[in-house]
């Protein structure tokens, strides 16, 4: 069945384009779905933090005070299961978040937003190409999620705790982003060959940015499971975010924590770099590890002169679990 629905697959591509019969050298990379068949992923987010209060102070090494260090992660399995199966157009998909955890130090835990998801269920649509059609039910998942995230009990105002909403967002909002941003996916990718596209750049602060990333078809490795196409990525900080992307949250309000205190956040440094390996024969993604590094200045209120740096170092990967 799978051979079959590939091969359909290849022939609808090969027809759009107009070049039916012609011979090919790059290689077509489709994102195929069985019937019945549930894919289950493993996808982790993870990040260090540190800020250092007043960088310019002079001193071999900076006391213990001056610098703070935190950690946050997210780990969520999402099973992914084919609705409608059709091969020459849209594949309509139910993704289910099976299990959602997040661990934060500090005392007295809150619990995040993003695990309110443990259960929640949305469906899109999907084409051969790997480009999601439809966003409507994961965008307003992610706004239900959104409203999660305040305190109601607050008396300061409308405020928002710490949540990995960004984290999410940058995980589900972007499936199979390394073969449906190729130009031109009906004649394939070639060892060599390099296309560009954005990705979102999730932060502990509320802070709207997004990486250019430039793929590039690194090799292809042979693999009992199947062809293994290594995309390799490289991130650059993006001059602007794409209105189309989603916002949690909305109107006027204030972070607690951290973050709530400092002002002004300006970028100094950004850079990272990505591989992911997608199966050619299966059609889907094997596993993908994505790590950038962020730098930040930033203000205090009270017009105090002094402007903390921050250092943000963040892990995304993603694995096929067994079946």
């Amino acid at each position: 069945m799978r051979v079959l629905l590939s091969t359909i697959a290849v022939v609808f591509l090969i027809v759009l384009s107009g070049c039916a019969g012609a011979a090919r050298e790059g290689e077509l990379l489709t994102v195929d779905f069985q019937e019945g068949q549930t894919l289950r992923y493993e996808f982790v987010s993870s990040r260090d933090v540190e800020i250092d209060w007043d960088p310019t102070a002079s001193g071999p090494k900076p006391p213990k005070d001056r610098v703070n260090k935190s950690s946050e992660s997210m780990r969520m399995v999402v099973a992914y299961r084919p609705i409608e199966v059709d091969p020459y157009g849209l594949t309509r998909i139910e993704a289910k978040c099976e299990s959602v955890r997040v661990q934060r130090g500090g005392k007295g835990r809150q619990r995040d937003a993003v695990e309110s998801l443990r259960g929640k269920a949305f469906t899109f649509t999907v084409s051969p190409t790997g480009k999601i059609e439809d966003y409507s039910q994961l965008d307003e998942l992610i706004r239900e999620t959104g409203k999660k995230a305040f305190d109601a009990s607050s008396r300061r105002g409308r405020t928002k705790n710490p949540d990995m909403i960004s984290d999410f967002i940058a995980m589900q909002w972007f499936l199979w982003d390394s073969v449906s941003s190729i130009e031109k996916p009906s004649e394939g990718a070639s060892v060599g060959a390099s296309w560009t596209s954005q990705l979102s750049v999730p932060t502990p602060m509320v802070m709207r940015k997004a990486r250019d990333v430039t793929y590039s078809l690194d090799e292809i490795r042979e693999n009992e499971k199947g062809r293994l196409a290594v995309i390799r990525g490289s991130y650059s900080l993006a001059e602007s975010v794409p209105r189309s992307w989603p916002a949690p949250y909305t109107g006027r309000f204030q972070m607690r924590g951290r973050f709530g205190f400092l002002r002004r956040y300006k970028v100094l440094n950004f850079e990272g770099e990505g591989e992911e390996l997608f199966n050619i024969d299966a059609g889907r993604t094997e596993q993908y590890n994505q790590r950038f590094q962020l730098e930040l200045e930033a203000s205090l209120p009270m017009a105090l002169d002094v402007s903390p740096r921050i250092t943000i170092d963040q892990k995304l990967t993603m694995k096929l679990l067994e079946e």
